[in-house]
């Protein structure tokens, strides 16, 4: 390790990002961005000069610490692995880590924004296994013991890194500092029980183990644990033995989920010793993800708006371009990618010779890659006048023409142009510099590119041409110039079409989407304009046989589904899920779109159904959407309509404690004693689901108050069982039968007892024999 002293000498030459180093201020260009702020510090966005290598600055609140933090960084920085943040060094002053920068911010932030598909939520717990699983699995075992949702941080793809590990320490101290330590970082929903005892033992790994089940709670619930509880309720609930409710999974969740659910238990149990570590589960949780994932597509850019899901990541792609010295020239400091690494060009050029130009890099970058990754045309030039391959792909199959182009470099694109680079080579996923152009919106390149004769329906390895890529990023400039290639008639579905034919309505092969199928879900409407005047087919079914109107409607994008039912997209179309357009609006809630849907003269069925029988009223009522409700019903709307297993409306209102929904579906005329298959009537379901003001609504609507299921079970040994002595009261009031049985002879007294719900069980004793 080498210090850098005190003025701009803090990288030196021939060294990597992946080696620990001493930074100091002048090391970095002057724009801060500041990312977050914590009790603890500010973490900024910098910039390298050397590389123009983005990364992250973590400032501490104080110099304090800073020989400590030199110390810890320094074996953090030995830390490498795809799951868990990389430290590359420390800066004096500021005081502060120089870490990896991830692009796309922390999991805390993201569950709260957006929301995830299942596969990407089984995914990212699994990345946390890795990467936990690899920091215990050191000598000795590296603890993380800060381990949530914000110091768990996404890359351009929403992988997971493991970030702040090793930061927080025992240190010897007792169990009371340590904890208030970490509660003043925000951490007691993570603190295992054991940390609660009056004399706690060291943390061991079972720690880190305990926090991951909470993390894996969040990602599976995308909500808060223990929300609206303080400290001390939280600790007295963690150590009585509760945990998160596992019912707050979402009801959509898949089969697999309980293997899941079981893993999370596991990981909470109240012993240490009962937990398994990380190596124990981390083949469960990679079967889990590879169940359910399904392949990526192409990123996005910039999705701010956006909802993630496991097929729509957010992020560029972008290889490693090689803009610094490797190291690979040896001791040779005077070497001619010495020079280029300092930008020393004039230089570079009198040193630079045949023998170089023949030599092979990391990644197995030629010093042309370094070169055009310089920016400097005269370098370039100096490079191919020696006869270096102008077509030499690099490990991962970049051209120096690809990095020209990510780098929006035109005139060193036009340079390897013109010394006959191959406009049509791909990388090792098939990407051409063309999708990289339509990638990043450079409509200069992309025209330079089709002038050379690069193919606009190039399609990568899985069927992505560039279009779809200039769609999905709303780079309306390029698709223009794309679309210009491209003949009226040249539909998918034309008879007459040229081998360009397939340009508009391409399926890529994964999810089958068309760049319409793109332009719509994130809402581009211009470019959307353009392909529907290039014929693109507003109704053409993804593998999902989603079309892009549903797209467009599951978004809430107004003004994008006028278009396309303008443009003659079927309303009445359904997914594979039985889901037309009008259902997606109104398990949206997306109002406004059900009214213009309805409003159209098309055949749009207000009563039709999905394939498990429920119809856009069921599903608005079960998400809660009252508005939605309403401009369902005005528009003839059954209020009675029977779903999967005769479950009404107002059923699942009951059942998901949606109070403001069954006040609506009561006043406009639903009826509150129709029974479900298993005798179930909706004041059965809000007496269990504990919805005291649904009772109270059902009651004064003459609800049955003692109706009995097919257990004999009346919506009094439902409020029993539940433990809600104000429902029980209310029961009460309204004439229950509180001797009544169920099929095993049990009244509501005996279940209020056995249940442990005391004041339940006092009230309904008044009333009966018990």
């Amino acid at each position: 390790m080498e210090s850098g002293g005190g003025g701009g000498g803090g990288v030196g030459a021939g060294e990597g990002l992946e080696k620990f180093r001493y930074f100091c201020r002048d090391d970095f260009e002057g724009d801060w961005a500041k990312v977050s702020e914590r009790s603890s510090g500010r973490v900024y966005r910098v910039k390298l000069k050397l590389w123009r290598e983005r990364c992250a600055l973590k400032c501490l609140s104080s110099t304090s610490c800073y020989r400590e933090l030199v110390e810890e960084a320094s074996r953090l920085g030995k830390v490498k692995f795809n799951y868990v943040t990389s430290v590359y060094g420390v800066c004096k002053e500021p005081p502060a880590l120089v870490m990896e920068f991830m692009s796309k911010g922390s999991l805390d932030a993201l569950l709260s924004s957006h929301t995830l598909m299942w596969p990407k939520k089984f995914q990212m717990a699994h990345e946390v296994v890795m990467g936990m699983n690899f920091l215990h699995s050191m000598e000795p075992p590296l603890l993380h013991l800060n381990l949530k949702p914000a110091n768990i941080l996404l890359d351009g793809h929403l992988h997971v890194k493991v970030s702040d590990f090793g930061l927080v320490r025992w240190n010897g101290c007792s169990g009371t500092s340590f904890m208030e330590h970490l509660t003043a970082r925000g951490n007691i929903n993570y603190i295992p029980p054991e940390t609660f005892s009056p004399n706690p033992e060291p943390p061991m790994t079972k720690f880190d183990v305990y926090s991951f089940a909470i993390v894996l709670w969040e990602i599976l619930t995308q909500k808060k644990p223990y929300a609206g509880a303080n400290m001390t309720e939280v600790i007295i609930r963690v150590s009585s033995g509760k945990r998160p409710s596992v019912e707050r999974i979402p009801d959509d969740r898949p089969l697999e989920c309980k293997d899941m659910l079981d893993i999370m238990q596991l990981c909470w149990r109240p012993r240490p010793t009962e937990r398994p570590a990380f190596s124990d589960i981390i083949t469960q949780t990679e079967i889990l993800s590879e169940v359910l994932r399904l392949p990526e597509i192409r990123p996005k850019e910039q999705a701010t708006t956006i909802k993630y899901t496991e097929v729509m990541p957010t992020s560029p792609k972008s290889p490693d371009v090689p803009l610094a010295d490797d190291g690979s020239q040896g001791d040779d400091d005077n070497g001619a990618l010495y020079f280029l690494s300092k930008r020393q060009f004039d230089k570079f050029r009198g040193s630079v010779c045949r023998e170089h130009v023949s030599m092979s890099f990391k990644e197995d970058n030629s010093l042309l890659h370094y070169a055009v990754a310089s920016a400097d045309v005269d370098s370039v030039r100096s490079v191919l006048g020696l006869g270096a391959d102008v077509n030499t792909q690099s490990r991962r199959g970049y051209t120096p023409l690809i990095v020209a182009v990510l780098q929006r470099l035109h005139d060193i694109c036009s340079l390897l142009i013109e010394h006959n680079a191959d406009v049509t080579l791909g990388d090792e996923d098939g990407w051409t510099a063309l999708h990289f152009a339509a990638q990043n919106g450079d409509e200069r390149s992309a025209r330079l590119l089709l002038e050379h004769g690069a193919r606009e329906d190039a399609a990568d390895k899985d069927d992505w041409t560039p279009l779809h890529l200039a769609a999905q990023n709303g780079h309306e400039g390029v698709t223009r110039v794309l679309l210009a290639r491209i003949p009226l008639s040249a539909t998918a579905n034309s008879t007459t079409a040229t081998t360009t034919s397939a340009t508009v309505d391409t399926q890529e092969r994964q999810h089958g989407r068309t760049p319409l199928h793109l332009a719509a879900a994130y809402g581009h409407l211009g470019i959307a304009q353009l392909l529907l005047g290039k014929k693109a087919d507003p109704s053409l079914p993804d593998l999902t046989r989603s079309s892009p109107l549903h797209l467009a409607v599951e978004e809430g994008r107004v003004r994008m589904v006028r278009l396309l039912v303008e443009r003659g997209a079927q309303v009445g179309a359904s997914d594979g899920r039985g889901h037309t357009p009008l259902h997606l609006a109104a398990l949206r809630g997306h109002t406004g779109i059900c009214r213009y849907l309805l409003g159209r003269d098309d055949g749009v069925g207000v009563n039709a159904r999905t394939d498990q029988g429920w119809t856009p009223l069921h599903l608005a009522a079960r998400r809660g959407h009252a508005d939605t409700l309403l401009a369902l019903e005005a528009q003839g709307a059954g209020l009675d309509v029977r779903g999967a297993e005769s479950w009404t409306a107002l059923h699942l209102a009951c059942h998901h404690s949606q109070e403001e929904v069954v006040t609506r579906l009561l006043a406009a005329g639903a009826d509150p004693n129709l029974a479900e298959d298993a005798s179930w009537t909706p004041l059965h379901l809000a007496a269990r689901s504990g919805s005291f003001p649904s009772v109270l609504q059902l009651l004064s609507r003459h609800a049955d108050v003692n109706a009995r299921n097919n257990a004999q079970a009346t919506p009094l040994h439902m409020a029993a069982q539940s433990g809600s002595a104000s429902i029980v009261r209310a029961l009460l009031l309204n004439s229950a039968d509180c001797s009544a049985r169920d099929t095993r002879g049990h009244t509501p007294a005996h279940i209020a007892r056995t249940s442990g719900h005391t004041e339940a069980a006092k009230l309904l004793a008044k009333d009966g024999d018990g």
